[in-house]
């Protein structure tokens, strides 16, 4: 009985083996084949362009909503339904950067209704619409709230880009101290210093992180659950971007870590890290134009991401725990054509070849995505005009490449024209993506 239950036990042990290459292979394919989407119209809640930038695991996507006329923006949450969060008392509010906490806290920049003495356009101009001058802060929106983020003493303006499970808020804050860097020049006109600063566990407690040694001006940009933050630290110039922007900075334990650069000073811009630590954003290359990296331990530099098909400029916004990447290509032989992409094992690929079945939305820019690889962003519906959509992976086996788009991730699709009237309602790094250029 022994013998044959030891031959029984062997016979499965063997055949294991034998199939385990086999079951790998298989994984191994099933890795390199490209996702499919389900893509779903957000549309535009209260009126005007609509803007979500992030999306996190519980489903939350959160982003700016234009009002009608196209002349102000709100915080905006989906959750179900369209949730506007409203403003600090002043005509606009946004959330920027893409926000993953699941612990019912969501960040953003607002304007209060109070003036700025120095009339600055502070960080949050690129964001929003209307004459600057109007003080912005940094708000926390938790059950209804809106809190706005104090600067620091001496200071008038805030801003907050991310937020982690932890109850930690990290961005910029002014403080009192003059700097002869900033631009002083109108339409810019920033005067104070500021740093990039960690909010909390309490929203009124703050700790400053220290710039790259000789810099004098910092921003931080995103905060994980262990703790690490990213960010930029620069010149004061414009308060955002640009020459504020030299060193790509990653704070362990308080310390700043400079991570280098692709060729050029400016634009090193750290949008988005997961709990890895893994690190995505854009920076200037040597031809002077915005490029997506994707920066790693292991790796120890700035990895430039591939350009689809001809396109020159590129910006990634988002990396999720699975190691997958999004953004926005441009460039190349259409002017202001611009596309969605997904960076996945290795792959660059044009979101709208991915879609399943017929869409009538044109995908032109992704910001965020979350662990199940749903994807956030804005594009252009039959009509011209700019509304969020949402991108569902496909489950396996439901998939039918005859049936996707015409579009392929091999860069050889057709690229949407943003229509006359649209481009100047691209905000923040949507706008730069286009007009960044190095400054030597």
């Amino acid at each position: 009985m022994q013998s044959r239950m030891l031959m029984y036990i062997t016979a499965i042990v063997l055949f294991a083996f034998l199939l385990a290459p086999v079951r790998f292979a298989e994984a191994q394919q099933k890795s390199q084949e490209a996702p499919r989407f389900y893509v779903f119209n957000l549309g535009t809640p209260l009126g005007g362009y609509a803007e979500p930038v992030g999306i996190n695991n519980l489903g939350w996507i959160s982003g700016g909503d234009n009002r009608a006329g196209n002349t102000e923006v709100n915080a905006e949450l989906w959750v179900g339904a369209p949730l506007d969060l409203g403003t600090l008392g002043g005509p606009n509010s946004t959330i920027s950067w893409p926000n993953h906490s699941t612990g019912g806290e969501i960040v953003g920049i607002a304007e209060t209704a109070e003036m700025n003495p120095f009339g600055e356009a502070w960080s949050c101009s690129a964001f929003f619409f209307g004459p600057d001058g109007y003080i912005c802060n940094g708000f926390a929106w938790r059950d209804g709230v809106m809190t706005a983020l104090p600067p620091f003493p001496g200071g008038y303006n805030s801003y907050a880009a991310g937020v982690n499970n932890r109850g930690q808020v990290v961005g910029w804050a002014e403080n009192g101290v003059y700097d002869p860097t900033c631009n002083h020049q109108p339409p810019v006109k920033q005067f104070l210093q500021f740093e990039a600063v960690i909010w909390g566990p309490g929203l009124t407690e703050m700790t400053e992180l220290p710039p790259y040694p000789g810099d004098p001006d910092s921003a931080a940009t995103a905060i994980n659950e262990r703790g690490q933050v990213i960010g930029i630290s620069g010149l004061c110039s414009n308060a955002v971007g640009g020459t504020s922007a030299i060193h790509a900075l990653l704070w362990e334990n308080g310390q700043p870590i400079n991570l280098g650069n692709l060729g050029a000073l400016a634009w090193n811009t750290l949008v988005s890290l997961n709990n890895r630590g893994e690190v995505v954003g854009f920076a200037n290359n040597t031809q002077g134009n915005a490029q997506a990296f994707w920066w790693t331990r292991e790796i120890g530099k700035m990895h430039p991401l591939p350009f689809l098909g001809d396109d020159n400029s590129s910006a990634a916004y988002d990396i999720n725990e699975k190691g997958q990447i999004v953004g926005i290509s441009d460039g190349g032989s259409e002017s202001y054509g611009a596309r969605a992409f997904l960076f996945e094992n290795g792959m660059m690929m044009d979101l709208n070849g991915l879609v399943q079945g017929d869409s009538s939305l044109y995908l032109f820019l992704a910001q965020g995505i979350n662990d199940r690889g749903e994807i956030v962003g804005t594009a252009i519906d039959a009509s011209g005009g700019q509304v969020g959509f949402l991108a569902v992976p496909v489950q396996g086996g439901e998939s039918d490449p005859a049936n996707s788009s015409t579009a392929n991730r091999t860069g050889s699709s057709r690229k949407g024209i943003l229509p006359s009237g649209f481009r100047p309602q691209l905000t923040g790094f949507s706008r730069m993506l286009f007009e960044a250029k190095d400054p030597r």
